[in-house]
């Protein structure tokens, strides 16, 4: 059952601009968490495709007339930017053997997620590398970031991987930075971030079809307003929207197994339950969706904007700016500058846009930006909302050579196509608390307690209630993971006897 009129919760596409035949990833946009496994057990029709740039960044403290550039296709290019940047030669040699040691991490956490969940001292041991257990689950992030690299840009780059979607900074004791780490850098074993050809849609229509083929019955415009767990199962009471948006009906079904996709603490809302008293969700991005008519010329002059564009796009985020930027959010202030990162998604995947755009060189752009915590948003969420713009919008503008207004597509009502969704909005339009694009804080992909051992990481107090989304154990974005092991746990024999 799904709430919304469109299957696939925050992983999809829409045509965002009207009038303008251009299919965005409105929300979550890459891939990098998804098994080879999931996909080849439901015979997914998904083409992932590799960016050949990982990311482009400029230098502020050389305005932005030099960046960073990390062109896993070209090392003499990347390595000469290292040294352009850092003014070290070594700096190159230290990012490759950072990178070796998570590599090592994802080839023995990743191989985990899908079975049934170890401990904290035998996923150690299956690591068998200490250097490693310390940088990534013993001590803040920052630490192994100082070491490992003296430039303040160069951590920066890496640092932002601890951030996306959580608002946290380098030195914090409980390791919430790490967790977000861990997760960023495991994927498919090696870390890499993919895009879905055809936009995110390309997901959740092709597990659309998986389902229905399986004799899946889906239903959308279909809100669930209450579970009511009993010895036999749980009893699911939902409504049902019509697409004019008046109510047409309530209903009542009994499961013997019910698998809920909400965060834990909208379990809790629909259990009628008191909260538990766990730290609450709160989001910490907002999100922008644009087209361009052309794609901006950099202050950088020796980057072609179709190279630096084709990673990811980090701007002002560098490891200072990313601290101040988290001190200044605490502290109820949008961020001066914002750090934020863009994508160009077209550029690697120019299906989304239709021929004739293609042809007029039109490009998607869309940007991430940071340390916008939902608690700057509660008071007066249009002015808040509309000051994150204007500051994503100069902070984006301290790396062109133009104003982004010159580039920006206009639809055929004359407006500009640029949209922006602050973490309230995400809430609203997604029932995500506050926002918060994992559902709450991420966890250990292992058990930290006797009673998880041997688990799935999806089990609630209730036996024929279990978690499948983003906010079970080893959840996160756009993976499959916790959907498949909430069916494992479901057909395992103790629950079927």
């Amino acid at each position: 059952m799904e709430r919304r009129p469109q299957l696939g919760g925050a992983a999809i596409s829409e045509h965002v601009f009207p009038g303008v035949a251009a299919r965005l990833s409105s929300y979550s946009y890459l891939v990098s968490l998804l098994p080879r496994q999931i996909i080849d057990e439901l015979g997914l029709g998904v083409r992932l495709a590799h960016r050949r740039v990982s990311s482009y960044t400029p230098d502020p403290r050389a305005a932005c007339e030099r960046g960073l550039l990390v062109d896993g296709e070209d090392r003499a290019t990347t390595l000469a930017s290292f040294r352009r940047v850092s003014g070290r030669t070594d700096s190159l040699a230290a990012w490759e053997s950072f990178y070796a040691m998570t590599r090592r991490v994802a080839r023995a956490v990743f191989p985990t997620m899908l079975e049934p969940l170890i401990s904290r001292a035998e996923m150690r041991r299956l690591l068998d590398d200490e250097q490693a257990w310390e940088a990534i689950f013993e001590r803040p992030l920052g630490e192994a970031l100082a070491t490992a690299f003296p430039d303040d840009l160069v951590r920066g780059v890496v640092l932002t991987d601890a951030l996306i979607g959580t608002f946290a900074n380098a030195e914090q004791a409980d390791l919430l930075q790490n967790r977000c780490f861990l997760y960023h850098v495991i994927g498919q074993g090696s870390g890499e971030w993919q895009l879905p050809v055809g936009g995110m849609g390309a997901v959740s229509g092709a597990l659309e079809h998986a389902a229905l083929a399986a004799g899946a019955q889906m239903r959308t415009r279909s809100e669930v307003l209450a579970i009511e767990p009993d010895p036999d199962g749980a009893t699911v009471r939902f409504s049902e929207t019509a697409p004019d948006g008046e109510l047409a009906s309530e209903h009542r079904v009994h499961a013997a197994s019910v698998l809920v996709n909400a965060a834990p603490s909208v379990l809790e809302r629909l259990l009628g339950g008191a909260p538990s008293g766990a730290r609450a969700p709160e989001g910490a991005q907002v999100k922008v969706n644009m087209l361009l008519s052309r794609l901006p010329r950099l202050r950088d002059a020796q980057t072609p904007p179709e190279l630096a564009f084709a990673g990811t796009f980090h701007v002002n985020e560098s490891a200072s700016q990313l601290q101040r930027a988290f001190e200044q959010a605490a502290a109820g202030s949008i961020p001066s500058p914002v750090p934020c990162e863009t994508y160009c998604h077209s550029l690697t995947d120019p299906s989304i846009l239709d021929p004739a755009l293609r042809a007029a060189g039109v490009q998607t752009m869309t940007v991430f930006a940071l340390h916008m915590p939902a608690r700057l948003f509660r008071a007066d969420h249009e002015r808040a909302r509309a000051a994150a713009l204007t500051g994503i919008v100069r902070s984006l503008e301290s790396v062109l050579a133009e104003p982004l207004a010159d580039c920006l597509l206009h639809g055929p009502d004359g407006e500009p196509c640029i949209e922006v969704r602050s973490p309230l909005d995400i809430e609203r339009e997604l029932a995500m608390p506050a926002g918060h694009i994992f559902h709450r804080d991420l966890s250990w992909p292992f058990a930290e307690s006797e009673q998880e051992l041997g688990g799935w990481g999806v089990e609630t107090e209730h036996p024929a209630i279990l978690l499948c989304g983003a906010g079970a154990r080893r959840g996160g974005g756009v993976s499959g993971i916790p959907g498949r092991n909430a069916a494992m746990a479901t057909l395992a024999p103790s629950r079927r006897a």
